[in-house]
């Protein structure tokens, strides 16, 4: 299974560091490498929240993840988007913005296309940040059926209770960000409102196609209306309600929903990694070849742990990665005004996803047993 799910990201790998080699001798080869590097400790605990949602898609979604999927993370996010956001953001024609990029120059370069990626960096810092602090709010406001730091989890489900509450909460870090962080209020404020209403928008057009789809199933397989069954939109209990962390497999529009969902959440995790790569080179190519090599092992990752159900043998990796999620979502904010070394973001998410992991096998050998909750359940259930 390792070779099947990970053979085309060994492949480009060695390919792009020959390539590197080749047409930029052995300093080109050891940034490729150490950008490559970067993104993978760096998006670690993507990997594991983005195998939440592609546990819910079928095969078919789950193989576009890994084609179509990886062709936008690396040319769309990680090449196009950093030029697109230049030309916007710096009100320059496309051709403008390639022949920059094409000249490369120093981050402390005045006019350069660092230079101006840089000046970007607070707006897209306050999207990716709102984005990611919505959909940690949304996973612990949730009531669960395991707590992993129990002494918080279960406080905060309790007055998750209360509709909305997110939002709210997003909306006031908002705020006070803007007000202390930000040089540009306006820009900023205008930018994690987007990111906010991004996630609602995609999150609630995956739920509103999901329940759609099992109402229809239940109606053709049953011929009962869905109150008989439950509501269309209840969730299982330890289920999120929240479209990302149900537990059923869908297709047609509402995998595709969630299919944009993976597509912005990875999009949040790199915003941050683009940027900090040109600290490393200037040159373009050569930090999509490396970040784009990154982004293809997390994506090779994510499919390894759904096939492999280790977030279902692993209870707590889930937990462990939203709170990874929770300290990127407060690093980009700070980063409106501070720069935060990336150093620093894939410890804190390596170190939440470690101790999470950890705390999932001394949970399953408390059990005595290394087998899942849902093996434990069915197990019993089979005893006479």
């Amino acid at each position: 299974m390792f070779l099947k799910t990970f053979g085309w990201s060994l492949a480009v790998t060695a390919a792009t560091l020959v390539g590197a080699f080749f047409l930029g001798g052995p300093t080109a080869f050891l940034i490729v490498a150490i950008l490559c590097v970067l993104e993978i400790s760096v998006s670690f605990d993507n990997a594991v929240v983005n195998a939440t949602v592609l546990g819910r898609m079928n095969p078919w979604w789950q193989r576009l993840f890994l084609t179509v999927g990886v062709l936008i993370a690396v040319f769309g996010m990680r090449l196009v988007f950093p030029l697109l956001l230049v030309g916007i953001t710096a009100q320059l024609n496309p051709v403008d913005v390639i022949r920059l990029a094409l000249e490369g120059g120093s981050v402390d370069e005045p006019g350069t296309y660092a230079a101006l990626l840089h000046e970007a960096h607070p707006s897209i810092a306050a999207f990716g940040g709102m984005f990611l602090l919505v959909l940690f709010l949304d996973f612990i406001f949730e009531t669960r059926e395991h707590t992993w730091l129990t002494w918080i989890e279960k406080p905060l489900a309790k007055i998750g209770k209360l509709d909305q509450l997110s939002v709210v909460i997003a909306l006031a870090v908002l705020v006070i960000a803007a007000e202390t962080l930000a040089k540009d209020t306006g820009t900023v404020m205008v930018s994690g409102v987007l990111g906010i209403g991004v996630y609602i928008l995609v999150n609630s057009l995956g739920e509103l196609f999901e329940n759609a789809g099992g109402l229809a199933d239940d109606e053709d397989e049953d011929e009962k209306p869905a109150g008989i069954h439950g509501d269309a939109g209840d969730v299982d209990k330890g289920a999120s309600k929240s479209g990302p962390n149900a537990v059923v497999q869908v297709a047609g529009k509402a995998a595709f929903f969630l299919f944009l969902y993976l597509e912005v959440l990875d999009a949040s995790f790199s915003f941050d990694g683009v940027i900090g790569a040109f600290a490393i080179s200037q040159n373009i190519f050569i930090i999509a070849a490396g970040l784009g090599v990154g982004a293809m092992y997390i994506r090779s990752l994510t499919v390894y742990l759904v096939r492999k159900g280790t977030l279902s043998e692993y209870v707590f990796l889930e937990h462990g990665a939203h709170w990874a999620i929770g300290a990127l979502a407060a690093i980009l904010l700070v980063g409106i005004k501070y720069e935060v070394p990336e150093i620093i973001t894939g410890l804190i998410g390596v170190g939440f996803i470690l101790a999470a992991f950890l705390s999932s096998v001394l949970l399953n050998r408390r059990n005595g047993t290394g087998e899942s909750a849902e093996e434990r359940a069915e197990s019993l259930a089979g005893r006479p």
